[in-house]
């Protein structure tokens, strides 16, 4: 989930009938009422079970719609104005509510990715590596992305890619083959090779590591 709107992070609600701090809760797809959008990404709500309003719901549920469930009082940010939501027990929005400082690493990831895509058709000509590293690492980028990232290692030629790539763990098999076959042509086009003690760069045709000295 992306939230576009971070400034509703700093806002601060208290219910009116039990003085609690709402909980900032990511908005359901839907309106249960009319079937429309709530108009906005989060809801403030209420989740304070001593509530008058969510104790007294109870009965009044039962009575009116003649089935369990409640009310848990509400607002929408850069509102004051009280409404109440029916929910059908104790748990209701208690798994959606938002972290703000997750949320917002979340929308930072999501901006770095979305200017890393955008630089990809300009970045061998700028000789900037940064948005292909940025989309090979990022497991939320999109494999088309991904892919099309990996295609442009090539034409950078750079080995200093290596290490951050090895010390990656890839989640999608695929993409991961596809990466250690450009890996293994930029290391044969600069006529180099991979210690397999030590994992650190050497000649082609060496038979020792210069690093950790051990005999290949």
């Amino acid at each position: 989930m992306v939230i576009q709107n971070t400034a509703v992070f700093d806002e601060e609600h208290t219910c009116p009938d039990c003085k609690a701090k709402m909980s900032c809760c990511e908005a359901p797809p839907v309106h249960v009422g009319d079937g429309l959008g709530w108009g906005s990404e989060v809801l403030f709500i209420c989740l304070n079970n001593e509530c008058p309003t969510f104790q007294g719901g109870w009965k009044k549920v039962d009575v009116n719609y003649g089935h369990k469930g409640t009310f848990r009082n509400m607002q929408l940010p850069g509102s004051t104005e009280l409404n109440v939501m029916m929910v059908a027990s104790e748990f209701a929005f208690t798994g959606s509510i938002i972290d703000p400082v997750q949320m917002r690493e979340q929308n930072e990831h999501y901006q770095e990715r979305q200017k890393a895509v955008a630089k990809l058709d300009t970045c061998v000509q700028d000789n900037d590596i940064t948005p292909v590293m940025t989309l090979i690492l990022d497991e939320k980028a999109t494999p088309a992305d991904r892919s099309k990232a990996v295609s442009l290692l090539k034409e950078f030629n750079d080995l200093s890619c290596i290490d951050a790539i090895r010390n990656h763990t890839f989640k999608k098999t695929d993409l991961a083959q596809e990466i250690n076959m450009v890996v293994s042509q930029l290391l044969k086009d600069n006529f180099k090779k991979e210690c397999p003690f030590c994992a650190e760069l050497i000649k082609a045709q060496a038979t020792k590591c210069m690093h950790c000295k051990a005999d290949i």
